[in-house]
């Protein structure tokens, strides 16, 4: 018999989605589940010849991610009602073009952890596909209604990370044997799986001060320009500045005086180390970064304003509701917050010890149940295009 295929649907605006795709990926494979795993992302379906970047020069992904390094999210809000009624308005061929992928890729399971189109997905699969499961891992702390990741008509199966998002989905009307509820975020086991270091030896291999309290600063692969505003309203406080991608930004940061002793580093697939480093983290409230400083037991300095993107605005309330941190109104009052932290730190980190997020683990037993309850509706397996089929007791509402 042939090893279930499982097909995990992502894009790349942002990082966190390809992110987490390859979390549940690892986790899959460590759970012994056999099954083989297919990244698939979205964007190469939805336009497999490459038209949009033969057209404009780029990816649709990397204009999004060049505005969140240059902080340009004022009025996204807006935009992505925009992008919304676009996926409305060009929803039935949408749907042709992905019936037609899926029956060339023929997977077992969907597992979508994008937003906005898991309408789209679900009905194109649900039409070439009948019976294959389809599951929606949100990789956001809670749903930004309306259409964004719960779609409350369409009997999806919803992985939620919080018990705000399930709530959401109650709310919604959704099954409640379609919600399937974790302890968390879906983050990278490497989170877990940190082995024991002598801190400060490594922290005065790397030039930094072994005792002096340390701010691991960090906005994604890509950086964010306010990092340098960060920097220059620390000049006392020793920091790690992790810039990803961006060189120009590194050798910007790199360049500015300082009195505390200073990390700038490039891009670094082992964040979970240099966070062993640090004592606190300074940077964005996405729901990836937040959770992975709090599963090292960093209390977080997050912002929250006109410019935080509106799927992250509960981040900041999930902060303040677990104790595990300080929401300031703005990065120019950096070193208010700081101080702040310096002060509640034992506390603050006392909260982030007792956050158990244990996503990673729980998901790839979730995923076996849903796809155990479609095999026992249809019990010779899903099945495929041209093939006889009962009426799909799984869109039964």
């Amino acid at each position: 018999m042939s090893a279930v295929v499982v097909d995990l649907v992502y894009f790349n605006a942002g990082g966190g989605h390809r992110a987490s795709a390859l979390a549940l990926e690892a986790a899959i494979a460590r759970a012994g589940l056999g099954w083989q795993v297919r990244l698939v992302n979205l964007r190469e379906m939805l336009d497999p010849k490459d038209g949009f970047r033969k057209l404009t020069g780029m990816d649709p992904e990397d204009f999004y991610n060049k505005r969140l390094a240059r902080g340009w999210t004022v009025g996204l809000a807006q935009e992505l009602k925009l992008l919304q009624g676009l996926i409305r308005w060009g929803h039935a061929p949408l749907v042709r073009q992905l019936q037609r992928a899926w029956l060339e890729r023929e997977p077992d399971m969907v597992v979508s952890l994008i937003p906005n189109f898991n309408r789209v997905l679900y009905e194109s699969l649900a039409a070439s596909l009948p019976g294959v499961p389809y599951v929606t891992v949100l990789t956001d702390m809670a749903d930004y209604p309306p259409h964004f990741w719960m779609e409350p008509d369409l009997p999806i199966h919803l992985v939620c990370g919080s018990g705000r998002a399930v709530a959401q989905a109650h709310a919604a009307g959704h099954a409640l044997s379609h919600i399937h509820a974790t302890s968390g975020m879906l983050i990278r086991t490497g989170f877990y799986d940190v082995a024991a270091i002598d801190r400060a030896a490594e922290r005065k291999r790397l030039g930094l001060d072994p005792h002096r309290p340390t701010g691991l600063v960090l906005f994604g692969g890509q950086g964010s320009k306010v990092m340098l505003n960060i920097a220059r309203r620390l000049p006392d406080t020793q920091l790690i500045l992790a810039c990803g991608h961006n060189a120009a930004l590194a050798r910007s940061l790199k360049a500015l005086p300082a009195s505390a002793p200073r990390l700038v580093l490039g891009f670094t697939p082992d964040v979970a180390h240099y966070m062993q480093l640090a004592d606190f983290f300074i940077g964005k409230p996405g729901p990836g970064s937040v959770s992975e400083a709090v599963q090292m037991k960093l209390p977080v300095i997050v912002v929250r304003n006109r410019y935080t993107l509106p799927q992250e605005r509960y981040n900041t309330q999930w902060v303040r509701e677990q104790g595990a941190g300080i929401v300031s109104p703005s990065y120019s009052r950096v070193d208010e917050a700081v101080a702040q932290m310096l002060q509640r730190l034992p506390q603050l980190r006392a909260a982030t010890a007792g956050v158990r997020n244990r996503a990673v683990f729980e998901l790839p037993e979730i995923l076996r149940g849903i796809l155990g309850d479609a095999t026992e509706r249809f019990s010779d397996g899903p099945l495929r295009a041209g093939e006889e089929w009962p009426a799909p007791s799984h869109l039964d509402r």
